[in-house]
């Protein structure tokens, strides 16, 4: 299972990392291997403000539909726009192509309640 040491986690399956006052976001590869093949990104959140642990779109797998949660609070500025003609990039490359939105934060204090790489291996070792 890979769990890139240079992220941020969250107990629902998203990573994060941030790049100044923005973070990118998407699932972990232990998400993406529970899904299964991703179909189709569903994501109606552009320039919305939500909180943490608001959904912010959903993932259809060819057996399951499972929403996705925000990390941290903030902005969506941002979608990947590949995912709309090639959402299977979440399975290839989750932490690379396969990125989901950016967020400008709202309250970068809430990174730090994030669980690490140790922290999240522990959580789905379990």
């Amino acid at each position: 299972m890979n769990i890139p040491e240079n992220l941020r986690y969250s107990k629902e399956h998203e990573w994060i990392k941030i790049e100044g006052d923005i973070a990118i976001v998407g699932i972990t590869d232990y998400a993406q291997d529970q899904l299964g093949d991703i179909v189709f990104v569903d994501i109606q959140t552009l320039d919305e403000t939500l909180d943490r642990d608001e959904v912010f779109g959903a993932l259809e797998a060819v057996k399951t539909v499972a929403d996705t949660f925000m990390p941290v609070s903030g902005t969506i500025v941002e979608m990947n726009p590949i995912l709309e003609d090639e959402p299977q990039k979440i399975n290839e490359d989750p932490y690379g192509e396969g990125w989901m939105i950016k967020i400008k934060l709202t309250n970068p204090k809430e990174v730090d309640d994030l669980l690490d790489a140790a922290a999240y291996l522990d959580l789905i070792s379990d």
